[in-house]
């Protein structure tokens, strides 16, 4: 027995601190967290304010995408190229699209691409840098100042691995910038007249690492290698962030292993899986609505709930997959996931319209109905 007790002992002892000590890092601040809910899973020194070299192109990038409009040309000038370092190739006069600024910002790193970005979006350099603050504001970065928006080194110019994560956790969300910051190739067309040329992600991690789904990688002398990094497997998806690590290829594949071996599916289910809603006016009385669990990783199942969104009714004509509410999937106050309710199927006019005044005293039943509920 004494024999067992000692071998439990010198286990606790041996692979406890292992397990510990393989989360560290060669980085001055990183952090770990998860996509879904921003939970943390690891993190040293995650709220030291640092510069962040090209991380800052995950603001640029987001802000262009929230902008869209990606098949908008612009005519690029000396003025948008006064500024040095990595380039996606722009010359003054050359035609590039938005759609192409995205990708050389988020493959190349193009501080070029960066300025001209800058200046369409926010008529000057200044101009752009106070929406991306005015973003860091609303996003909840309380330690995070932006003043170029390629990320070149400048004074009052930081973040933190926390507000980092944040951020990328916000810009993730976004399609155009999920597709562009997984991208590991990309043919263009810019130039003056435009040609076609090819562009490849600085992000190693995209061919070494096969869960790996971006996000950007950083380097000034001054803010040392930095990077951040997603991954994602069976509906886990975890964020990693360091900054100042001359490790850091390493240091983020073993972060993002650890990150997706930590978390546990949970799973949330529907107050009902159906609901029927009465059709006014349509070929059918009612229609039928699914509503699906949802399935996600977390490191703590704790405090899961779903709220369903719909009407008490809905009027014809209703076109199939036309949306009459959502569902909201939450953990605590925090919202992980919101879906549409669509119907399933077109749903014609009856041949007895319901006259103007009997969708108001319908309305007014369901008012009362609603009233005496609550």
């Amino acid at each position: 027995m004494k024999r067992i007790i000692t071998w439990c002992l010198l286990f606790a002892v041996l692979v406890i601190p292992f397990r510990a000590e393989a989360l560290g890092t060669s980085a001055k601040a990183a952090i770990l967290i998860n996509a879904a809910t921003g939970e943390v899973i690891f993190e040293q020194n995650a709220d030291e304010r640092l510069p962040m070299a090209s991380t800052t192109k995950i603001m640029t990038a987001l802000l262009l995408c929230e902008y869209g409009n990606f098949e908008k040309e612009i005519t690029v000038t000396a003025e948008m190229l006064r500024v040095e370092g990595s380039s996606m190739g722009l010359l003054a006069g050359d035609k590039v699209t938005l759609h192409d600024l995205l990708y050389g910002l988020m493959l190349a790193s193009g501080n070029d691409a960066a300025n001209v970005v800058a200046f369409t979006l926010g008529g000057t350099v200044n101009g752009f840098v106070k929406q991306m603050n005015d973003k860091a504001k609303a996003l909840g970065m309380g330690n995070t100042n932006f003043v170029t928006p390629s990320g070149l080194d400048a004074e009052e110019h930081y973040t933190t691995a926390r507000d980092l994560a944040k951020l990328t956790r916000f810009a993730l969300e976004n399609d155009e910038f999920s597709k562009a910051a997984a991208c590991e190739t990309a043919v263009l067309n810019y130039g003056n007249p435009p040609y076609r040329r090819s562009l490849t992600n600085h992000n190693k991690l995209l061919k070494t690492y096969e869960n790996a789904i971006g996000v950007k990688t950083g380097f000034t002398k001054k803010s040392g290698r930095c990077l951040v990094s997603a991954a994602e497997s069976v509906g886990k998806k975890v964020i990693a962030v360091t900054l100042n690590d001359p490790d850091d290829w390493q240091d983020h594949k073993a972060m993002l292993e650890y990150g997706l071996n930590s978390l546990k599916t949970a799973v949330i289910e529907p107050p009902c899986s159906e609901y029927v809603l009465p059709v006014i006016g349509g070929n059918k009385e009612s229609v039928t609505l699914e509503i699906k669990l949802y399935e996600f990783g977390v490191v703590d199942d704790g405090d899961l709930s779903c709220t369903v969104n719909l009407p008490k009714f809905v009027y014809a004509p209703l076109e199939k997959g036309e949306q009459v509410g959502s569902v909201i999937y939450k953990k605590g106050d925090e919202i992980i996931a919101e879906s549409p309710i669509a119907v399933p199927e077109g749903l014609e006019s009856g041949q007895d319209k319901p006259k103007f005044t009997e969708k108001i005293v319908y309305n007014i039943k369901n008012i009362v109905f609603d009233i005496w509920e609550k």
